[in-house]
């Protein structure tokens, strides 16, 4: 028994200095495995923060391209616009003519009207009258002295 029990006492001191070596063994294995993730974490991030700095450069890029387009846009615009506002302009001075000159139109048609519908054909006193009064023919010679500074209204009915 004794040689048991000290067989068993002396094989349970070597299974603990077994395991204290197997444990500092397996210590070290973690350690380097620990070393190992932090440095491919480390690795991860440098390539994750070049990414993101790239990442970053290329929408600064984008960021200047797109402000020279809506610059380009917006002098575009503006061009357009002071043209549009420009043929605005141009478009109602000649609308003023338009009425203008319908206006115009409307009163020389209203004296032809004036001048067709009188009795122009006088009896013979009459045309005397008109003649003597007048000077020359009447009416019927609106470029005479008498007729040439006239206004145009002494005409309207």
């Amino acid at each position: 028994m004794a040689t048991s029990s000290g067989n068993s006492s002396g094989s349970s001191a070597l299974q603990i200095m077994n395991s204290g070596s197997d444990q500092e063994g397996l210590q070290q294995v973690m350690d380097q495995r620990k070393r190992k993730r932090m440095v491919s974490n480390r690795e991860s991030a440098r390539r994750s923060r070049m990414r993101k700095q790239e990442h970053l450069t290329d929408l600064t890029a984008q960021v200047g391209l797109l402000s020279k387009e809506n610059n380009q846009i917006l002098t575009s615009m503006n061009v357009t616009n002071q043209l549009y506002l420009n043929l605005e302009a141009e478009n109602s001075v000649l609308r003023a003519q338009i009425s203008e000159l319908s206006n115009r139109l409307q009163s020389l048609n209203d004296i032809i009207d004036c001048i067709d519908s009188s009795k122009w054909l006088l009896d013979t006193e009459e045309e005397q009258d008109m003649t003597t009064q007048f000077g020359g023919d009447g009416f019927l010679n609106p470029w005479s002295n008498l007729y040439f500074n006239q206004p145009v209204d002494m005409f309207m009915c």
